[in-house]
């Protein structure tokens, strides 16, 4: 009988530091251990806590344990998204991740207490000071009197944009006495509905469907950009310009366009431009926050900033694009050691403490254990063996964590069809407050953890079935201008429509006539010529938004005329042309020659056996259509679609062996930074014990992987090569 947990004690109580300037340092923080730990010191700690992290999957790592282990409480985790962009790059950041950062950035100057996670290289940036966010943050309230125009240019000098119809955050539109806004932020746009100029009500709408979804009595605005673009700014923008750079201004095409009013993808590496001195993350935090940090945190800040130098100076000669020194964006390793340090701070490392490193006050072993390998192996005699020996021999309570509530089901029949049978949980304190040996709960968390005492074991689902790539899941946003017009809110005066029946007009606004001895309203539609066509508010689904081009240039049909259904013929014969042209495509792909791949032999059957896990029909499926379409002299085109955590990875890695064996090289190309460290890790991992060399071309790398991986694809010394866009380049 395993022994009961003392309910009252904390599972893991790290030491803490006891004022600013002491560190301390914690060994054995193993898996999981880390977000328990600092998740420990929030409810302990009377300020913020800030977690530094070696990298972005470390951060994402972090804040999926620190939702598990604080999620039922009231301290908040703050995230600071990284821009998601290259250093120097000539895109600009999505408006989510600014909105994201906005928000954070207001919080922490709200927050007392709670944790912030920051990967190092995100922590070194230079960004807006803590006065602009402050001066330029609103509060809009219902009863509050509102100069309309006033507040459209304040808006704009915010950097907020006018549009048609309000999508995204950062933008606002304005309809006679509604005017919408998806202020940063916010998760949800507003609709402000006017009388005269005092706000009769304010209330959240959906930006898909555009309807009105909920009454709120306040809302909070926060500038659209990380940095002013009013008259003033823009001067000073101009003015630092002229005293940064040498030559005539007006040779570079950034200084035209911020002169004339318009922002270029890319302008927020030239931010500090636009103020007289910029700030960093640790000007937000009170001097008394805590700052936990891996071990390695400093030699990764060193990298980065080599990196940003390698950009720098690959760049820097460009006339047009003038670049700011790094130094001017990012504090330097020892400039952020020295922010650092005056800090109560902790650093966490995986391993023992041998001795206390000079520089801290003490170092302590925390009571956490490895868990041994614990993978359900489908090809064995006993597939569970070694989870049931595990289960046998520790003395204590387990707890098996599942990505999703879909999961937690499929692992719960898997675990039932050894025997085992986990009670359901809701999360980690009803686990703690429960008694049963086995429990169940679905959470994200990646890695595991073993307590000594009290006696705990947190088993992730990717322990016993095998880890999985993850992709963070996408905000959904409508994107598509031609859905069918649902609500007469979705349209503004002016803006060209589409009548199913008639053509292209122009939406006037409606108007109440009287028919039949009813009087109805219509929706009243000018055609050229200034004809006009009344389209009752009953046959809206008649109505669809114009997208041939810009509003102001459209088209407009005459009312009788055979203009429509001639351009309705048009627009059928280019269906007709395109579809022609596809099965033309599609014969002359047919009737190519393709490179035709050598059939699986003994050494694929083998690397296929190395998968511990039994093929689920579709993945083998899928699995058995890729590698046809390899062994066929036909070229190959193939898409294949799957949930995450469903065997995509696998289908690629038995691909990538064929293909090395048929004796070509593979690319593996992927959307981002972080996918590309993760992928890249698999398949390193999956081809150690074969003569496959596995590179990586992404951020992560710095300029003398880089160098050896070009050079390898050159003289065919390196196999596959996983990446992100780097894949594209003219050096590969």
């Amino acid at each position: 009988m395993k022994p009961e947990m003392d309910k009252t004690a904390a599972p893991l109580a790290p030491p803490l530091p006891g004022k600013g300037g002491e560190r301390l340092l914690w060994g054995r923080v193993q898996g999981a251990a880390r977000g328990l730990a600092v998740a420990e010191a929030a409810r302990k700690w009377p300020k913020l806590v800030v977690a530094v992290t070696r990298d972005l999957q470390e951060a994402r790592q972090l804040e999926q344990e620190l939702a598990f282990f604080l999620g039922d409480e009231a301290l908040p985790i703050l995230h600071f998204p990284d821009w998601e962009t290259l250093p120097y790059d000539v895109f600009s950041p999505l408006p989510e991740l600014v909105s994201e950062r906005l928000l954070t950035l207001q919080r922490l100057q709200e927050t007392g207490r709670g944790v912030l996670v920051v990967p190092v290289s995100t922590l070194q940036q230079r960004i807006l000071p803590p006065g602009y966010l402050a001066a330029h943050a609103l509060v809009l309230e219902t009863g509050q009197r509102l100069n309309l125009g006033d507040f459209r240019r304040r808006l704009e000098q915010a950097g907020y944009q006018c549009v048609s119809q309000v999508m995204g955050h950062g933008e606002f539109a304005v309809r006679g006495s509604l005017f919408d806004l998806f202020p940063m932020g916010s998760e949800v746009p507003y609709r402000i509905d006017l009388f005269d100029d005092e706000i009769d009500s304010l209330r959240t709408f959906d930006p898909e469907t555009q309807r009105t979804t909920g009454k709120v009595e306040a809302v909070h605005l926060l500038p659209a950009r990380e940095f002013p673009v009013d008259e003033a700014a823009v001067t000073r923008f101009r003015r630092n310009w002229r005293n940064r750079f040498e030559g005539d201004p007006q040779r570079s095409l950034v200084y035209r366009e911020v002169s004339e009013g318009r922002l270029p993808g890319g302008i927020e590496y030239y931010l500090p431009l636009f103020f007289d001195e910029t700030a960093t993350l640790f000007d937000y935090l009170d001097e008394e926050s805590l700052v936990i940090q891996a071990e390695g945190v400093r030699e990764e800040a060193e990298r980065f900033f080599e990196q940003v130098e390698v950009r720098y100076e690959e760049r820097r000669h460009d006339i047009e694009r003038p670049l700011l020194p790094p130094g001017d964006l990012y504090l330097r390793a020892d400039e952020l050691a020295g922010r650092l340090n005056a800090f109560a701070g902790v650093t966490w490392r995986s391993g023992a403490v041998e001795e206390r490193p000079k520089g801290y006050r003490a170092a302590i072993d925390l009571e956490t254990r490895p868990l041994p390998a614990l993978a359900i192996q489908a090809r064995a005699a006993r597939p569970a063996g070694l989870l049931e020996a595990f289960l046998a021999e520790f003395e204590g309570r387990v707890l098996f964590l599942a990505e999703s509530a879909g999961r937690r089901e499929h692992l719960l029949e898997t675990l039932a069809g050894f025997g085992i049978r986990p009670r359901q949980v809701a999360g980690w304190r009803e686990f703690l407050e429960e008694e049963a040996p086995l429990a169940i709960t679905a959470a994200p968390v990646e890695l595991g953890l073993r307590l000594a005492s009290p006696a705990v074991a947190l088993v992730p689902e990717t322990l016993l079935l095998g880890e999985r790539v993850r992709q963070a899941r996408k905000r959904r946003r409508a994107t598509d201008a031609d859905l069918v017009v649902r609500n007469l809110a979705e349209l503004q005066e002016g803006t060209p429509v589409v009548h199913e029946e008639h053509g292209i007009g122009r939406y006037l606004g409606l108007q109440h006539l009287e028919v039949g001895g009813m009087r109805q309203e219509f929706l009243t539609i000018e055609y050229a010529g200034g004809d006009k066509l009344y389209v009752p508010v009953a046959s809206l689904h008649l109505i669809s938004r114009y997208t041939g081009g810009a509003e102001e240039t459209a088209p407009l049909h005459r009312l009788g005329s055979d203009q429509w259904e001639k351009a309705k013929r048009r627009a059928a014969q280019k269906v007709r042309d395109a579809a022609a042209e596809l099965l033309e495509i599609h014969a002359r792909r047919a009737a190519r020659q393709g490179f035709a791949f050598p059939p699986p032999g003994e050494d694929y059957r083998q690397f296929a056996a190395q998968f511990e896990f039994e093929e689920t029909p579709d993945q083998q499926a899928a699995i058995d259509a890729v590698i046809g379409d390899m062994t066929s002299p036909r070229p190959m085109d193939r898409v294949v679609c799957g949930d995450v955590g469903f065997g995509k990875t696998e289908v690629a890695l038995r691909a990538a062996f064929l293909a090395t064996a048929g004796g070509k090289q593979v690319a593996v190309l992927v959307p981002t930074t972080l996918l590309a460290q993760q992928h890249y890790d698999n398949f390193a991992d999956r081809f150690a014990d074969w003569p496959v060399k596995v590179a990586s071309l992404s951020r992560f790398s710095n300029s003398k992987e880089t160098t050896e991986a070009l050079k390898g694809l050159a003289e065919g010394t390196v196999d596959i090569v996983v990446g992100t866009h780097k894949l594209l380049g003219d050096q590969v």
